[in-house]
């Protein structure tokens, strides 16, 4: 079996508009998972594929990866983290 190289994953193109949102988000963010998001989506945006990015900001490929077809198919939703604070509610 032969094991090819994954193909390259880039960020939809963003518009100027989205561009300075997400410049503006990653210089503001109090939340250290919204401005890593928002700096990856930034880097990916300006053409930087996968592995650059990856030695750069330190964070495995399936993050990077995952973020890129998260903001792509949500938006900028997809910079906010799903967990919530606190402890689970419980069922009773």
């Amino acid at each position: 079996m032969v094991v090819g190289r994954r193909p390259s994953v880039f960020v939809r193109p963003v518009s100027m508009e989205e561009g300075r949102r997400l410049q503006r988000i990653s210089r503001t963010a109090k939340d250290p998972v919204r401005l890593r998001r928002a700096i990856v989506l930034l880097m990916s945006a300006q053409g930087q594929p996968v592995k650059d990015i990856t030695s750069l900001m330190r964070v495995g490929e399936d993050y990077v990866r995952d973020v890129i077809h998260a903001f792509n198919e949500r938006g900028f939703d997809a910079l906010d983290p799903k967990w919530s604070g606190g402890r689970p509610q419980d069922d009773r």
